[in-house]
């Protein structure tokens, strides 16, 4: 794929970057891609990842856990410190199972996480998703909620006019959040709202992106507005437990 390609036309035929070292699963996740209308970047392990991510702009990142010369955990964690890719949504693509191994690559960076085998309709779901949770912006202005500011039109978030990055799905999490504040929500009324109805996700995620949301906005010394309702779920808020 030639540099330089202009993100207006990635506007309609997104770039995906197929991080994989199998053959036969990168040439099929190609075709199935390309024919769904993305276009296409490859890499096969995890250094020439960090190469085409800098050389190609992709819009989203579908990387293997189990990469040569570096992990996919670490690729993960080197697209969040850095800051022209921190808000590059990225989907891990595991064939563990175990629930803390989905949990560890969501609290390294990864948005999402899909378990090998996977149906390519399953994983499409996830992409779309995630890509218009990357692109969505529901209004023109600014949310303002205590002292944390959203500017929707830049994509941008402060507090204390402290800048705050916040990846993709923890952007329009405190969106919603900031929507509706005070109002507490369960988990799968969070998955309802900010991943789609029509997403399977466990709901141990929404606590995994709730903390890492908290770890974003909470400087030492300020109120975390995050509230945890016991049994019930969380809420934008000033108030103590």
């Amino acid at each position: 794929m030639p540099d330089g390609v202009s993100h207006v036309s990635s506007l309609s035929k997104p770039l995906v970057l197929v991080v994989e070292d199998e053959a036969a699963l990168a040439t099929m996740l190609r075709y199935n891609l390309e024919k769904q209308g993305f276009r296409v970047d490859e890499a096969s392990d995890g250094r020439e990842a960090l190469t085409r991510i800098a050389e190609s702009q992709p819009d989203i990142v579908l990387l293997d856990w189990m990469l040569p010369v570096m992990s996919g955990i670490e690729v993960c964690r080197q697209i969040r410190r850095r800051s022209a890719t921190r808000d590059l949504p990225v989907i891990m693509v595991t064939a563990r199972t175990e629930d803390q191994d989905a949990v560890r690559g969501l609290n390294t960076g990864a948005d999402d996480y899909i378990t090998k085998p996977f149906s390519m309709d399953a994983l499409l779901a996830r992409m779309r998703a995630l890509l218009r949770r990357s692109n969505a912006v529901t209004a023109k202005g600014q949310l303002v909620f205590h002292d944390i500011t959203m500017d929707l039109a830049a994509h941008r978030v402060s507090r204390n006019g402290r800048p705050i990055h916040l990846g993709p799905t923890e952007f329009r999490l405190m969106e919603f959040f900031m929507q509706h504040p005070r109002r507490v929500f369960s988990r799968e009324e969070l998955l309802d709202a900010v991943w789609g109805p029509d997403i399977h996700v466990e709901p141990r995620t929404v606590d995994v992106h709730i903390r890492r949301l908290r770890k974003s906005i909470n400087a030492e010394g300020e109120l975390d507005i995050v509230r945890t309702v016991r049994a019930a779920g969380y809420a934008l808020d000033t108030e103590p437990v």
